[in-house]
């Protein structure tokens, strides 16, 4: 069977959410704009002591919120953690992949491989290791992936002094492309927002005066979008947010 499932508008969904260790950071805003619509939301951090502090804080507003932990890097580990969701859950309708995190890396000629291989496993490898992981489940359910890159992805971005970030960002393009190609068949959609510097408290403090955020709420309406009924012939397509 090929083509894409219209989702029912307003239905109850399970909903993934990868990334979501502190508050005020993108994933808490994604987390809860989901949860929100009324979706059963799971989140996911590093660890168990991160996921229940923000599942407690989003549940004192009323919101579905289910957490875990994971070494999203580890194949087998995320390959666990889809069992549990799905057991906790009953269905996976949509994966967020939203964990990574960024870290200059100099010039080339003087970079630090060692900073090279943990910014392409922090933000390809979780991406892929994640996104395989849930496969099964989001081909039952004919589900929905989005996954984060970012505005040094695109063409003509600086990334002087940032090419192992950028790099790895383009990675989870080429990723994103060669899943919605390949999952096409099976209902599964794969898409991507590629945003500018995202206004939270931690990009503030770091960014020089003057930087131009893109806000946080208009990522996760970003992603609520190609989740959405509207949205249900996209599939292998970038949305770039800028500030």
């Amino acid at each position: 069977m090929t083509g894409f499932v219209t989702p029912t508008p307003g239905a109850r969904r399970s909903v993934v959410v990868t990334g979501v260790a502190k508050s005020g950071q993108l994933g808490d805003f994604v987390a809860r704009a989901f949860a929100a619509r009324g979706d059963h939301v799971s989140i996911v951090a590093r660890s168990q002591e991160a996921a229940e502090e923000r599942a407690a804080q989003m549940r004192t507003d009323g919101l579905d919120v289910h957490p875990f932990a994971c070494d999203l890097a580890n194949p087998d580990a995320t390959a666990h953690l889809a069992t549990l969701v799905r057991a906790s859950a009953g269905r996976v309708d949509v994966l967020i992949n939203l964990a990574g995190g960024f870290a200059m890396s100099g010039p080339v000629a003087e970079s630090d491989p060692v900073a090279w291989t943990q910014q392409l496993s922090l933000n390809l490898g979780t991406a892929y290791a994640t996104t395989r992981a849930f496969l099964p489940a989001l081909r039952e359910s004919r589900g929905s992936i989005v996954f984060v890159a970012s505005a040094a992805a695109m063409p003509g971005a600086r990334v002087e002094n940032t090419a192992a970030y950028a790099i790895a960002k383009s990675g989870v393009l080429t990723l994103m492309r060669a899943v919605a190609q390949e999952e096409q068949a099976c209902g599964v959609r794969a898409n991507a927002i590629a945003p500018g510097s995202i206004r939270t408290h931690h990009n503030v403090a770091a960014m020089p005066d003057g930087t131009k955020f893109v806000e946080p709420e208009a990522v996760a309406d970003a992603m609520r979008f190609l989740c959405s009924p509207a949205a249900a012939q996209v599939t292998g397509q970038v949305i770039e947010l800028t500030g």
